[in-house]
């Protein structure tokens, strides 16, 4: 097909129908390795020795099999219900696992990363991701969004229309035309943000003039520096790190039929007239959640006007690029090549693809991992937003169990010891190598989102494990594997994550000023730049803390004291004047409140003697809704305020009904009526239904 033809019909339609392939569901299977399940295709000889667990049956869509259950009469006889579906997705190495996906923008850097390397895309990928994306794509405009319920975008469409064309997609299949009619609607991928122009000129369809600079010298500016890169968030920086290292090498795939064909795809106007560097700064409205300040343009005129051309010299090109090189190279070995997460984990593969070739080792150990963060449903394959949830879903999974009661029912000893022998397994052991020099934060003693091997101490997590495990090793019929000592490290490694507010971040205390965000260059995502004070990841430790406390009052006791002073301190000023908290990490104030209520409760701050958390409580009973519900949408989070959902959901409404159950609200009636409609909601084999998403982070994703 022809370059011309698929430009020239970018806003026409096609007669036909498509006839997309399939893999072979039964054939997918989940590997246990490295404390995670990897989806992996096997041969029909292998499925027929390897038979399909429940687990991959429900995540792959198929019918499991599992009876339908008595009819609950009561709340808890929906919870036992509900565990008796939930048990059997538990995994063999006793975590659960699950979809951790949502954001449209990470496909992009695995398939161009294998692309632009010369990798092989298995085959059962590429079916699968295409069937993806195509049941993601918009229906209306035949776009993609930054995520699965965001509104189109050039970066959505633009890398995904890239992706699919990677994949084998014609240009002119009629979701094709529609999706390229979209893109040109909002000005061709001209008008992406910077994360998408560099994407493309890595893959050469731009040139490395459409992107603001990215210069690795700013990894040499000395720490006490309030801009250095060190004080910024975790996942800027370790984005960042290589992304300036192949901005510099100017890395750009050969020219080859598909890049000449998406250079006449992409854009508006024919691609020998376009000036790149006029259009460093062009992006669509729809994309400009966070526009560039004033400082940030400024400081990208100097890079471009004088910085480059005048005083960058090759001496110190090579300085900055050996330096973040090293860095690169910390962040493999520190996480056995998992990273961080899925956005710099294929960056760092093609740094050691320049670097050290594509026969290296590193190269080849990036991409074992790929798989890691690449998830199979009904719909296709996605990307997850990290290497999985095991850690924080399995510590949430125990902790459901017993408060329910139901760890005294002998059938549920076997799921509850399992899952505590995978927190056992979980917790990361030791520090760091180099772990000043490369800016990480106290690990040992903690527990990480996902599994050990990714290796990032996350303060919520870590609580929630440990009060997990508490629960679990009170017990008397309980096994004993977390050690006191481990347990203290645990304890040691929570009181070093408190900010000067008495908040606490995410991976590590805040470094840097809040006007860092004058720097943010990413455009589509808000509040990146540093870390910040979180209610939820507060409230966490708070009722960590609360109940290490009530067990062992001796160990730290005068730091714990100070450290939970300090803390509900913030959580109390972090309340808004309408009772409500705002979330970050889940949808939205009902995320955050029903943590903040259940941490004040831990201080003996309840809904008999706190007027805060009666106003806390009016807030969610304003709000509920005529069936006995609570539901919020992702807008929450973008615009700071409660946007209705039009339908109640199930899992804000369990998160409400949390909430009012630990303050000792008083009054039965909202919560019979919420409870109502849990068990209303619940299948006849004990499970509840996906609905809309649960999370959005950085504002906008």
């Amino acid at each position: 097909m022809s370059s011309r033809k698929a430009n020239g019909n970018a806003n026409g339609t096609v007669a036909g129908s498509t006839h997309d392939q399939k893999t072979d569901y039964t054939r997918w299977r989940m590997r246990d390795e490295r404390g995670q399940q990897i989806w992996t295709y096997i041969s029909p000889e292998e499925a027929a020795k390897w038979p399909q667990s429940i687990p991959e049956k429900y995540h792959l869509g198929l019918p499991t099999g599992l009876p339908e259950l008595p009819a609950a009469l009561k709340p808890l006889d929906a919870a036992r219900n509900g565990l008796r579906f939930f048990s059997k997705l538990q995994c063999n190495l006793g975590n659960w696992t699950c979809e951790y996906g949502g954001p449209l923008f990470l496909l992009p850097g695995f398939i161009i990363t294998w692309y632009v390397t010369n990798t092989p895309i298995p085959e059962h990928y590429s079916i699968e991701i295409k069937n993806y994306l195509f049941a993601r794509q918009n229906p209306d405009d035949g776009g993609w969004g930054l995520h699965i319920e965001g509104h189109t975008s050039v970066y959505g469409t633009a890398m995904n229309y890239v992706v699919l064309r990677i994949l084998g997609a014609s240009p002119e299949d009629p979701r094709m035309i529609k999706a390229r009619a979209m893109l040109h609607k909002l000005g061709g991928a001209t008008n992406g943000p910077h994360w998408a122009k560099w994407y493309l000129s890595v893959l050469g369809v731009t040139s490395w003039d459409i992107v603001n600079p990215v210069p690795p010298e700013l990894w040499l500016l000395p720490d006490w520096m309030p801009i250095a890169p060190w004080r910024w968030w975790v996942h800027m920086r370790q984005v960042f790190l290589p992304m300036s290292y192949i901005w510099s090498k100017k890395f750009t795939y050969p020219e080859n039929q598909l890049i000449r064909d998406l250079r006449q795809e992409l854009f508006i106007q024919p691609y020998e007239s376009i000036r790149f560097g006029s259009h460093r700064n062009d992006i669509a409205d729809t994309d400009n959640y966070n526009p560039k300040s004033w400082l940030l343009n400024l400081v990208n005129f100097l890079l471009v006007w004088l910085w480059i051309p005048l005083f960058r010299t090759k001496s110190l090109v090579a300085r900055a690029e050996a330096w973040t090189w090293h860095l690169v190279q910390r962040e493999d070995e520190n996480t056995d090549f998992a990273n961080l997460a899925p956005v710099n984990q294929p960056m760092n593969a093609l740094c050691c693809y320049i670097h050290d070739g594509p026969d290296s080792e590193s190269f080849a150990r990036h991409l074992a991992h790929f798989a890691d963060f690449l998830w199979v449903k009904h719909e296709g394959m996605l990307a997850n937003g990290t290497n999985g949830v095991q850690t924080w879903d399995t510590s949430f999974a125990i902790q459901a169990i017993i408060e329910a009661g139901l760890e005294r029912e002998p059938e549920w000893r076997p799921v509850l010891e399992s899952a505590l022998d995978y927190l056992d397994s979980q917790q990361i052991r030791e520090e760091c190598r180099d772990r000043e020099s490369c800016y990480r934060h106290n690990r040992k003693g903690a527990w990480g989102f996902s599994t050990r091997e990714q290796g990032y101490t996350v303060s919520d997590t870590t609580s929630e494990a440990l009060k997990a495990v508490l629960m679990m090793q009170s017990l008397p019929w309980a096994p004993q594997p977390v050690s006191d000592e481990r347990i203290h490290d645990a304890i040691d490694v929570i009181l070093t994550m408190q900010n000067a507010t008495g908040g606490v971040s995410s991976y590590e205390p805040a470094r840097g000023s809040e006007k860092l965000e004058l720097l943010n260059a990413a455009e589509v995502f808000g509040r990146i730049m540093v870390e910040y004070d979180y209610p939820e990841c507060t409230t966490a430790t708070v009722t960590a803390l609360s109940l290490f406390g009530s067990i062992d009052n001796k160990y730290r006791e005068k730091d714990i004291a100070l450290f939970k002073y300090r803390a509900v301190d913030y959580i109390r000023k972090a309340q808004r004047s309408d009772g409500s908290w705002y979330g970050a990490w889940g949808i939205c104030f009902t995320y955050a409140g029903m943590f903040a209520l259940e941490a004040l409760a831990s201080v003996k701050e309840t809904y008999a003697r706190s007027a805060r958390v009666r106003k806390g409580v009016k807030f969610f009973l304003d709000r509920q809704m005529a069936d006995g519900g609570w539901g919020e949408t992702y807008k929450s989070c973008e615009t700071g305020v409660w946007c209705q959902h039009e339908k109640s959901q199930v899992v804000q409404t369990a998160w409400v009904v949390i909430g009012l159950l630990e303050c000792g609200f008083d009054d039965p009636e909202p919560l019979r009526r919420a409870c109502r409609l849990l068990m209303q909601r619940q299948k006849a084999n004990g499970e509840w239904e996906q609905e809309s998403i649960e999370g959005v982070f950085n504002k906008s994703w």
